[in-house]
């Protein structure tokens, strides 16, 4: 074969990041001897639109915190912060100032931007697409669900929680944004949950093995690092087409379990999917550093937990 035919393929590394598999080496390597369980569905509810999205009401739904600075460092490169975690199922209003962190989970720190809330919460696009006559309105607040281990706790506790929430807010379709590996799953039976219950949604995620291994209704996947599932920082034309992407699947979807790829891409350089709980390429001191600081927060989280919700 000549030189000129040759194929000419993408870098093998140029694929989804496969976070249930690096989650796993990540934990066995830090001294957890019992890999986590993932929820996983083969099939899923799907509530097709019952009206066209500008006669509809849209809810977001967010594993991102309101911040608190009596918790702790959260701004642009903290660190992971246990002590911001939220254990209660929430909702804001949309109106007035708005200033949502994601330092309380485990988002891809080295590549992910925290100072560009639109990365993580497309409040901003949604607003344009009201604007713009897409969606007839949004509802009166956004809603928060928690980052939790426990699929049970999610799914018959939280879930429950956040219908009533939407419910009395008469909200017909759902945008769900997750963050870290576990947010993925809980947004993924969320939706799960309130497809059943009647209300159409879509996943805008960046995490494809997780919430497609769980099984949603419409999932919008966007390959980014985590915390960035909503947009690219600093760019507003991402925001608005991604979300447009977002809508068009819930306009288009013929059935549960499909799946968008946004076409923007992060960078041309795919060596950053390398990075995220990557062991391979730490130091044995770091490796020691975070298994003691994984431990730390782990107990952390757990006396939080308890204060919340108890067992």
């Amino acid at each position: 074969m000549s030189k000129t035919s040759e194929l000419v393929f993408a870098p093998e590394l140029d694929q989804p990041v496969r976070y249930m598999e690096r989650t796993r080496s990540y934990y066995l390597g830090l001294g957890y001897e019992n890999p986590y369980v993932w929820a996983h569905y083969i099939d899923a509810p799907f509530t097709p639109l019952k009206k066209p999205l500008n006669q509809s009401i849209l809810g977001l739904i967010t594993t991102a915190v309101p911040f608190d600075a009596s918790k702790g460092n959260q701004g642009p490169g903290a660190p992971y912060n246990a002590a911001a975690k939220f254990y209660q199922p929430y909702q804001h209003s949309i109106d007035g100032d708005i200033d949502l962190r994601i330092a309380h989970v485990g988002i891809d720190r080295k590549n992910a931007n925290m100072e560009d809330m639109p990365c993580w919460f497309p409040l901003s696009a949604a607003q344009q697409a009201v604007k713009a006559g897409r969606i007839q309105e949004l509802s009166p607040h956004f809603y928060g669900l928690p980052t939790n281990r426990s699929q049970r706790h999610t799914f018959e506790i939280d879930a429950p929680i956040i219908l009533d929430m939407l419910r009395a807010d008469h909200v017909e379709v759902a945008v769900l944004i997750p963050n870290c590996p576990v947010c993925h799953q809980s947004q993924s039976l969320l939706a799960r949950y309130l497809e059943a219950a009647g209300i159409s949604t879509v996943v805008m995620g960046a995490a494809k093995d997780i919430v497609e291994y769980c099984g949603v209704p419409r999932f919008l996947f966007s390959d980014f690092p985590l915390g960035n599932a909503a947009a690219k920082p600093k760019d507003p034309e991402s925001q608005i087409l991604n979300f447009e992407l977002a809508l068009r699947l819930l306009e288009s979807a013929p059935a549960a379990r499909t799946t968008m790829q946004s076409p923007l891409v992060w960078s041309v350089d795919p060596s950053w999917k390398l990075d995220y709980s990557n062991l391979e390429k730490l130091s044995k001191q770091e490796v020691e550093r975070l298994r003691d600081e994984a431990e730390q927060a782990r107990i952390t989280a757990r006396e939080l937990r308890m204060q919340s919700v108890g067992n």
